[in-house]
């Protein structure tokens, strides 16, 4: 067992004095999607929880109105530049301002009871790790922190005793069904796709796929390098590494079923012959409140679920030739945290291209593998010992891929 989310009893006594305290709540990525509902099931339970510190990166006017909002102690703007429009909005508040990425990280290393860790992309690793060596619990939203450096990260949370929570409806999915129970006994985990705006397009369709096509998720609404993980399937390819760093389980053991309507968001397999699902509506306020309140359960105003009125569950098999990008991240799961490093860095680099109609939507997963296979000639083939290393390790993906996209011919 790899986390101590695992060890948990699934029987919670009622809550002990110390556990009906006031939480002190630090949200990494306020002005994001996951920050904007982390905020939505706080306001929920207004007298649970006390807000240290909220950062963002470079939208000072609305990270001073989430602060004032909150009363948060301090408010930190990753852009240098926005400092002075920061501390202008706060002045009077009492609130403090700070910018600059130290900055982040000393937010994420105040006294708190639960990190909420919503900042996108490599930036959020630094920051993240700071708040586990502080001995914050830990509630995971962002997926760089396993994909870039996963052995690194589960290991100083090991070390450091803390609890990593999964934000992602799927892991949190997993987490709730697997609570209590003996991996040994895991047979197989499922993570669940949606299929994305393209499930049922053919390939040729697909290489001509527009940007506005692609970001037209059927189910979740979503910013649009995540959307356009979910059309092409890399999301989930991502979501099968992230799986195998939190829950310790091999390749072997994890699988990917299509589900178009998104109420199941991840079952285990025990080697019983017994299934256990979560169910959920397909809304990101439900896995927040799981994190927050974890042990225990919050009264969260989101979307309810109602069977009745969806009527029917369906799954399939996901289709590899049409979306290759899910066989591309197995791959790079199989070959090292090097290769899952590489393969992020390229896909971001890629999906941004996507975008801005540089490349075709099948050039995304191509630029992904072929930034793997140009790396290890190279020889960047070696595990990151540190997070200086893992960041340079995702300068150098993106580099490649940069080359790549330029070699590439516009669509």
């Amino acid at each position: 067992m790899v986390s101590l989310p695992l060890m948990a009893e699934v029987a919670v006594p009622p809550a002990t004095a110390e556990e009906a305290l006031i939480k002190r709540v630090t949200i990494l990525g306020a002005t994001g999607s996951i920050g904007t509902s982390t905020l939505a099931v706080m306001a929920d339970n207004p007298s649970a929880y006390e807000v240290e510190a909220v950062t963002a990166f470079g939208n000072a006017e609305r990270l001073a109105q989430v602060a004032k909002k909150v009363k948060a102690r301090v408010a930190v703007i990753a852009d240098r530049s926005a400092y002075d429009a920061l501390a202008s909005a706060l002045a009077g508040s009492g609130i403090e301002a700070a910018a600059g990425p130290a900055a982040i990280e000393e937010a994420a290393s105040r006294p708190v009871d639960i990190v909420v860790a919503g900042i996108v992309g490599a930036a959020g690793l630094a920051p993240t790790m700071a708040a586990i060596r502080a001995g914050a619990r830990i509630a995971l939203a962002n997926k760089e922190c396993l994909v870039c450096a996963g052995d690194l990260f589960m290991g100083e949370a090991r070390k450091a005793g803390i609890t990593i929570l999964p934000v992602d409806s799927e892991h949190n999915a997993i987490f709730q069904a697997l609570e209590g129970r003996n991996l040994d006994d895991v047979e197989k985990i499922i993570l669940t796709a949606s299929g994305g705006p393209f499930r049922d397009w053919t390939k040729e369709a697909m290489a001509a796929a527009r940007p506005e096509e692609a970001l037209k998720h059927p189910n979740w609404s979503m910013g649009p390098k995540i959307s356009i993980d979910s059309a092409t399937l890399m999301n989930k390819g991502l979501e099968v590494i992230e799986a195998h760093h939190l829950f310790g389980i091999d390749s072997a053991r994890l699988d990917v079923i299509v589900h178009p309507q998104s109420v199941v968001h991840g079952m285990v397999a025990y080697r019983d012959g017994s299934t256990i699902a979560q169910m959920s509506a397909p809304d990101m306020r439900t896995p927040i409140a799981h994190c927050l309140a974890w042990p225990r359960r919050a009264r969260d105003a989101g979307t309810r679920l109602d069977l009745a009125r969806v009527g029917r569950l369906t799954f399939e098999r996901p289709d590899l030739d049409r979306f290759p990008a899910l066989r591309v991240a197995r791959a790079a799961l199989d070959t090292g945290v090097w290769a899952t490093n590489i393969l992020n860095a390229a896909n971001e680099v890629a999906v941004a291209a996507y975008l801005q109609g540089a490349v075709r939507f099948l050039d995304i997963a191509k630029v992904g593998e072929e930034a793997i296979e140009r790396a290890a000639i190279q020889g960047l083939g070696r595990p990151p010992g540190t997070i200086k290393e893992a960041l340079a390790l995702d300068r150098e993906g993106r580099r490649i891929a940069t080359a790549l996209v330029a070699g590439r011919k516009a669509p």
